[in-house]
């Protein structure tokens, strides 16, 4: 199994590449059937973690993410 790569689309989601599994807060598990997946990262999607491109309407504006370390 490959690791997942997670890249931070300017003024859009979070890409991931690789196996995914999301599990939400009560623990239920949803594993994504295909090679990738968009996170939200403007906070308006109505299919909220996924990305339903809701920031391309919205004007959603953000840079690449930064790493910073702790």
């Amino acid at each position: 199994m490959s690791e997942p790569i997670i890249e931070a689309k300017k003024d859009g989601p979070y890409f991931i590449k690789g196996p995914l599994k999301l599990i939400d807060a009560s623990g239920k598990e949803t594993v994504i059937d295909r090679p990738w997946a968009a996170l939200c990262r403007c906070g308006q999607s109505q299919n909220k973690p996924l990305c339903d491109g809701t920031h391309s309407k919205i004007g959603f504006k953000a840079d690449d993410a930064k790493l910073y370390k702790p």
